[in-house]
This record gives structure tokens, sequence and C-alpha cells, in this order.
């Protein structure tokens, strides 16, 4: 009797042990809450200003040289007369040969191979895409984190973020950009657990340019910002 007891205790671990498994992958699943994210600027202003050094002492400076008193009368100058330099074509070289030289030399030119250009440079992944969404009901505004390939990040408890990739520009590229193609889904709130997630936006945003590639949505607005390592 002692034996089955320790195999039925046994099997009841295991099985609690297997559900416990279950729930904690199905808790990992599911979207975490939006929290706000760090402001660079908030951390230069929580720096303490340098103390300014003590002011110099001034260096006594001395008198400056009289000048010579300026004359009654204006006196006239007349500027020198321009001289010009007149090239003459050697005696022996008729306008015909130069004219030949000019078109060689001109051909030369155009026949001389240019240089390639160089390759474009690569963008740069990141691994964390920053977000800004705002309601405009409530007029509710943050910015937040969402990790490429990571958990889903919801806002209002209706929108949720997932990151699929962030990169920022090249170095030989005119415009300092980042770029992040995101996936937004709408939940009703009140029913996340009788309701499927409805997309309503997927592609890339533009940090240089949020009314390019935006969310466009009765309630909400959201864009990127930038990207993080």
């Amino acid at each position: 009797m002692n034996r089955k007891g320790a195999i039925l205790g046994t099997v009841t671990a295991l099985a609690l042990l297997a559900s416990g498994v279950v729930v904690a992958s199905a808790l990992n699943d599911l979207p975490q809450d939006a929290q706000p994210a760090p402001s660079p600027t908030a951390d230069l202003n929580r720096q303490t200003t340098p103390t300014p050094p003590p002011p110099a002492r001034p260096v006594p400076q001395e008198p400056a040289p009289e000048a010579e008193p300026a004359p009654a009368r204006p006196v006239a100058i007349t500027p020198p007369a321009p001289v010009i330099i007149v090239a003459e074509a050697p005696e022996d070289q008729d306008d015909e040969d130069v004219e030949t030289e000019d078109e060689e030399a001109a051909e030369e030119q155009v026949a001389a191979p240019t240089e390639p250009p160089p390759p474009p440079g690569r963008r740069q992944r990141r691994r964390v895409a920053i977000v800004e969404a705002v309601d405009k009901i409530t007029a509710e505004r943050m910015r937040f984190e969402v990790e490429v390939g990571g958990r889903p990040v919801r806002f209002q408890k209706t929108l949720i973020f997932t990151a699929r990739a962030c990169e920022v520009s090249a170095p030989d590229e005119v415009v300092e950009d980042s770029i992040a193609y995101l996936e937004v889904d709408i939940q009703p709130r009140g029913v996340l657990q009788m309701s499927e997630p409805r997309q309503i936006f997927r592609g890339w945003m533009f940090a240089s340019a949020p009314a390019v590639n935006g969310l466009e949505h009765p309630i909400y607005d959201a864009w990127v910002v930038g990207c993080r390592a």
C-alpha cells in the first residue's frame, strides 16, 4: 500500500510540475505593460553644473602711440595705368594647329576612365526600438521601449506593439535616421481573454519623417523615435 502511495505522489508531483511549466510559458507570451523610457535630456539636466573659474586679472595695456596730424588739404592720388600683356602665338604655329591640340586634349579627358563609386554603407541593426504613442481622447502620451523579437508591449491596455527590426542609417547617408519595422494590434478593453487581437498596422516607420508611414487611427497615434543597442 505504501508503494502505491509513493507512486501516486510521484505522478501527482510530475503533473503539477508540467502544468507549472505550461502556465509560465503562456505568461511569457502575454504582452507586458508599457513603461516610460528614460530620457537622455533628463539625465543631462540632473548633472551638476561645473563651478566657473575665477575671473582673470586685467592686464595693463600700454598707451597707443600718437599718430601724425592729418594734412590740411586732401592729397590727390593718381592710380597707375594698367599694364596689358598680349600673348602672341609662335610664328611657326598657326590657328589650325592650336584648334587640333585643343580637340585632342578634350578627347583625352572624355576617354579617361572614371573611378567607380564606393559601395554604399551598411545600416547597423539595434536591439530595442523606442516608440512614442498618444491617446487623442485623454491626451496621454508615453515614450516606451519595445525589444526586437521580444515580448509585445501594451499601451493603454488596448494597443499591442511588436518590433521585428530596428536599424540606424549608414555613415555615408545624408540624413541620420532610425527605421523600425513594427506590428500594431488592437484588442478591446475588458475582453482580453475572449477575443483575438486585430492587426491595424504593419510596416516600416521612420524617425526623421513620422508622417510618412505612421499609425493612423481615430483614437491613437504612434511613431518610432529611435533605436537603442
